[in-house]
């Protein structure tokens, strides 16, 4: 909205409209993948356990909470290879939202690397999710969408231009 004559005073301009994700969607989205990652992950681990022992995400044997583990990279790859193709994941698919540059344009694998810095380290989400409620408020942004210059928006998904869905009558 562009002021017109005075204060208060608004008129509709010609620039595209994003409508911002809630914090809640993006959580049902990442609960998705993450749900998701770990049935993958636990049938490869089972397949592989008699060649290739691979420890358990919530295995807290480990004594350093730092330590980056299979699963970890393997979350980090998930989320920058499919939001980096093409700006969603399977959660994000499912919850109808979308990765995109703060123009609303797609973003790339280096990008989208960055922004998934932020969910796929487990210490760093915290961190990351608290300093962008608290710290950003009314932004909708973690600290790594701030730091790749990204957002995530609400898509909406409807039949192609020129197409009319019609449902048959039961």
């Amino acid at each position: 909205m562009v002021p017109v004559t005075g204060p208060g005073c608004f008129e509709p301009d010609n620039r595209n409209t994003l409508y911002l994700a809630k914090w809640s969607t993006r959580f049902w989205a990442w609960l998705i993948d993450f749900i998701l990652v770990i049935l993958f992950l636990n049938i490869v681990r089972g397949a592989l356990e008699p060649v290739w022992p691979i420890p358990v995400y919530w295995d807290v044997s480990h004594s350093d909470p730092f330590k980056i583990g299979f699963q970890t990279v393997f979350f980090f790859l998930y989320w920058t290879v499919l939001e980096g193709f093409r700006g969603q994941s399977i959660g994000k698919m499912v919850m109808n939202l979308k990765v995109v540059s703060r123009t609303g344009s797609k973003i790339d694998y280096q990008i989208a690397a960055l922004e998934s810095l932020g969910k796929a380290f487990s210490p760093v989400l915290v961190l990351d999710c608290l300093v962008g409620w608290l710290g950003m408020p009314g932004t909708k942004l973690r600290v790594f969408n701030r730091i790749s210059n990204t957002i995530v928006i609400k898509t909406d998904y409807k039949e192609p231009e020129g197409f009319l869905y019609v449902k048959d009558k039961e």
